[in-house]
């Protein structure tokens, strides 16, 4: 099978205090395996909740969404918890690092998770922390690390864990052009030197214009453009 991700008929309904949020209804998207993927929508049109639903974040009101033909919605909190951890990398706009630790701790966090011993954990996450070039910096915490710079650990952290999904939510949004042109550069490189299939959320044109496809989310569906 070539389709990494498959969703079919997905909806998605929010509680109000009066009535209900409906983000999507009949919402189908396939990505393929290997693609590096962009989806691009004005604010507030859904492109999170999209991502949200992708990686088990959060789970649709009806539909399916299947990862290796596995689908997601019938398995249990824990079973999406193990998937999240083991197969989807995770890049947000404002990093999510833990401000008390390094970035090498915030890199190996996700392979303690695991249950992978310490040491070797510190192992792995310092050699992918070589690969976003940040060997000199392995010891620093976020506070002393430009945005850039915490974008690039929080790649490392996305990627340790060596999953088959990356899921990109607007990962130059908080960062200058220069920096943000270079983070998607990054991207695109571990991207085919890793094998993934990754779909990146962004609002910049010339981000979109990076990868293999671009669609547009407008009213709940998604447009190739």
């Amino acid at each position: 099978m070539n389709n990494l991700v498959v969703a079919e008929g997905v909806g998605k309904t929010y509680p109000l205090p009066k009535g209900s949020l409906r983000v999507f209804e009949g919402f189908d998207f396939t990505l393929e395996r290997g693609e590096l993927v962009a989806v691009m929508g004005a604010s507030g049109v859904g492109k999170t909740t999209f991502l949200n639903l992708l990686g088990a974040l959060d789970h649709p009101t009806e539909g399916t969404i299947f990862l290796e033909g596995e689908d997601i919605r019938a398995k249990s909190d824990a079973e999406r918890a193990r998937l999240r951890n083991e197969k989807i990398g995770f890049v947000f706009q404002f990093y999510h690092l833990l401000p008390e630790f390094s970035a090498l701790e915030n890199v190996y966090l996700p392979l303690l998770i695991k249950g992978i011993d310490r040491r070797e954990a510190a192992l792995r996450a310092g050699a992918i922390l070589k690969e976003v070039f940040l060997e000199d910096k392995m010891d620093q915490k976020p506070g002393r690390l430009s945005g850039g710079e915490q974008q690039r650990v929080a790649v490392a952290r996305a990627l340790v864990n060596e999953p088959i999904l990356l899921l990109a939510d607007e990962p130059t949004g908080n960062l200058d052009w220069k920096s943000g042109e270079a983070i998607m550069a990054l991207i695109q490189d571990l991207h085919a030197k890793k094998g993934l299939s990754s779909i990146v959320v962004t609002h910049n044109e010339k981000i979109a214009a990076c990868c293999r496809k671009v669609y547009l989310m407008e009213s709940g569906r998604l447009k190739r453009i």
